[in-house]
């Protein structure tokens, strides 16, 4: 997962709010979001590779998705798949702050890495960069290749865009709940789906070159044999009834596959 916009109980019916790109090279085999096989407990994507993955659920409620920091500089060699550490923290039966607390004390074997966990309860993120552990209080984030809201153009956009869309839930009981949800994801795909780059002066400075920069600055991004792969959208609401739509894309931007998952977990928090 390499871009990923959420609000954390902002809207009083909805406490989860998420939108998601995964960007990756095409060759690199990777499965839709499913209940795994191997592991039923958990709902996620799969990295065929390493068989790790990027963003899930667990069927107790817990919530986890990571993305690369982008800095060339930071390569640890023989370091083992980041995508581990997603599993990982789903299947820790700890709180997210204990969780994340554990996993900073050795962070360091792997390459740069940011970290959200939710336990249904707590939301955090860690940051392997510098260390910290932030437990975050409600409020509308953005994460992307760098810490937490960082203002890189795409983030700042999606994150307002977020923020706008939420208007479409409704806020009490309401019989077009569905209809709501419906132009929630519609709008949050849309966000998710921008190919616009940013302008030279506002390109961040990674460590890539200027060309890499540029293919790399809008949400959904088309660079050559890489891109974005899937995008999510997460709602939960206040019955922890949990809606989690993926979209697949292939090289050239197309629709390859669509699913979408929605269930309760089997204990609450």
């Amino acid at each position: 997962m390499c871009f990923v916009v959420f609000a954390w109980r902002v809207h009083p019916r909805y406490p989860l709010v998420l939108a998601a790109n995964r960007d990756e090279f095409f060759k690199r085999p990777a499965a839709p979001a499913h209940w795994w096989t191997d592991a039923p407990h958990l709902l996620a994507g799969r990295d065929l590779e390493a068989g790790g993955t990027w963003m899930g659920f667990s069927r107790n409620g817990r919530f986890a998705a990571l993305t690369n920091f982008r800095d060339p500089s930071r390569h640890v060699a023989g370091a083992p798949s980041r995508g581990a550490l997603v599993r990982d923290a789903l299947e820790d039966t700890r709180d997210a702050a204990t969780c994340l607390n554990d996993l900073a004390s050795w962070a360091g074997a792997y390459a740069a890495f940011n970290l959200l966990v939710s336990d249904g309860e707590q939301l955090g993120v860690l940051e392997s960069t510098t260390g910290a552990v932030r437990m975050l209080p409600p409020g509308v984030y953005g994460l992307s290749n760098h810490l937490l809201d960082t203002p890189w153009p795409k983030l700042v956009k999606a994150r307002a865009g977020l923020e706008h869309a939420l208007t479409a839930l409704p806020k009490g009981a309401d019989p077009q709940q569905q209809a709501g949800e419906d132009a929630l994801v519609s709008a949050l795909l849309d966000l998710m789906r921008d190919p616009t780059p940013a302008a030279d002066p506002h390109l961040p400075e990674t460590g890539v070159s200027l060309e890499w920069e540029r293919w790399l600055s809008p949400a959904f991004i088309r660079a050559p044999g890489y891109g974005t792969r899937c995008s999510s959208v997460v709602l939960r609401d206040e019955t922890a009834r949990t809606r989690f739509a993926e979209w697949t894309w292939d090289v050239h931007g197309e629709l390859c596959s669509q699913v979408e998952h929605r269930f309760r977990p089997s204990v609450a928090g």
